[in-house]
């Protein structure tokens, strides 16, 4: 064998490496039947997570075999003739349990399903690990005459904020008017609310006086998926804010209108201060306890005189129970103010101001469990207006002029969550959101109206009852 030299630092070529990967061939039969075995698997899962489709087609289909097309018209026409009758009968049942059903999974299978992957990827809901796609579940649809509630299982990381911030993309993604996001029952869920159809267009008109008043859901208007809103009082005290013109005389007269009945029989007891001399509340003058209204001293008294009587409650019922029952004899106080920024931080007198601060400072902080309850209504939301602003569990936002305004009455976050305030047409007075202590989302709400006239028949017809 020839020896060869190897010079130092010389590349030696090298002839590439020729390599035939096995050829597998498939039987045409075989690729024919992992088709069909496909195919049919996924008629098999279509038709069983649309039974309500594949169900009725098969019986159809059973039936005209079995008795002829002709039968099968007669129990089309008896089951149409049926639901007729039932939707003319109860109405009410049948949109319930017939029509809404029916529409729920319609739109569940031609809007939501349809696009829902384009929608969730696009919003960036959407999560990517080990090189897969991984999409939200959408778990179930209903729905009802004003909208949809879609439900579905969240993935790893994701949080409410998320969805709540995205609520409005989706919205358009799906060609419907607003959406809103909120917490399940379970951890793992989220429900977006889709709105087809406001229900707060129209003005709401005065609701019916209870015989009764039932402190712990007060009727005061119509939610936003038609349902009454129902403010609890008890426990509480309430804060109401928006712009001039925004609907604010609504949201009080409202209130009284729930408590009439109780302010006539003397199981409450109103106490009313309006700062503009009168000029909002006089018409209700007969249904008030006290009315103060003539200067800020004066007012400052009542106030004062509202402490003590809540410390001499408070003192009655240490050691006797936790939570004031309002009898005839202790009836529930209720004070109301109508613009509280004239009060708090535009008194010149720096005393009077004082004097009043540190009055509703005290009934905030010690009167819910006494029985006295504050429901205090302003424009200007900001801190150095209100400093106690914490101290309302529950917090109304109207019509808004600025988008942070929204945060500053019902909470950081609230704006995002759905609370766009400052969205509300001016053509739209009475419409709101509220926030209560411990509960994330907002809800829209539209307050009745009581106009002149309404307020006049009122204090009418429920004066106040016998004063201790």
């Amino acid at each position: 064998m020839p020896l060869v030299n190897i010079i130092p630092g010389e590349k030696i070529p090298t002839a590439p490496l020729n390599t035939r990967l096995p050829v597998w061939r498939i039987p045409w039969w075989l690729v024919a039947f992992v088709w069909l075995a496909r195919a049919t698997y996924r008629l098999v899962v279509l038709a069983v997570r649309y039974w309500w489709i594949s169900g009725p087609v098969a019986a159809s289909w059973w039936i005209a075999e079995s008795w002829g097309w002709p039968a099968l018209a007669g129990i089309a026409v008896g089951l149409t003739a049926g639901s007729v009758i039932w939707w003319r009968l109860h109405p009410a049942s049948w949109l319930r349990f017939g029509w809404y059903p029916v529409v729920a999974r319609c739109r569940r299978l031609w809007i939501y399903r349809r696009g829902w992957t384009p929608a969730m990827t696009a919003c960036g809901l959407v999560g990517v690990h080990g090189g897969e796609r991984w999409v939200p579940s959408l778990l179930g649809v209903r729905s009802d005459r004003w909208g949809d509630r879609v439900t579905v299982r969240l993935l790893p990381g994701h949080h409410p904020d998320d969805w709540a911030a995205a609520a409005p993309r989706l919205a358009y993604s799906f060609h419907l008017r607003e959406a809103r996001a909120y917490t399940a029952d379970r951890p793992d869920r989220m429900v977006l609310h889709f709105v087809r159809r406001d229900p707060l267009v129209g003005t709401v008109g005065p609701l019916p006086v209870p015989a009764r008043p039932d402190l712990s859901g007060l009727e005061l208007g119509v939610r936003e998926d038609g349902t009454p809103y129902r403010l609890r009082l008890a426990g509480s005290h309430v804060l109401i804010a928006g712009a001039t013109n925004s609907g604010k005389g609504s949201v009080i007269w409202s209130l009284l209108r729930s408590l009439a009945a109780g302010i006539n029989s003397g199981l409450v007891e109103v106490w009313a201060f309006d700062p503009k001399g009168g000029m909002e509340l006089a018409a209700g003058a007969p249904m008030f306890a006290r009315f103060a209204y003539e200067d800020p001293d004066s007012m400052a008294g009542v106030l004062e005189e509202a402490v003590k009587r809540m410390r001499r409650r408070a003192a009655r019922l240490r050691g006797v129970t936790r939570q004031h029952v309002p009898t005839v004899d202790e009836p529930l106080i209720v004070v109301v103010v109508d613009e509280l920024a004239a009060l708090t931080a535009y008194l010149t007198d720096r005393k009077v101001r004082d004097r009043i601060r540190e009055s509703l400072g005290l009934l905030l902080s010690q009167g819910r469990a006494a029985g006295v309850h504050v429901v205090a209504a302003l424009q200007d939301p900001r801190k150095d207006v209100l400093p106690f602003r914490d101290l309302f569990p529950t917090r109304i936002a109207l019509r808004m002029t600025e988008p942070e305004q929204c945060d500053m009455v019902l909470g950081d976050g609230a704006r995002d969550r759905g609370a766009a305030c400052d969205l509300i047409p001016e053509t739209s007075p009475g419409v709101g959101y509220v926030v209560l202590d411990g509960v994330r989302e907002p809800v829209r709400v539209r307050f009745s109206y009581l106009d002149d006239t309404d307020v006049a028949e009122l204090a009418a017809d429920y004066p106040r009852g016998g004063e201790q």
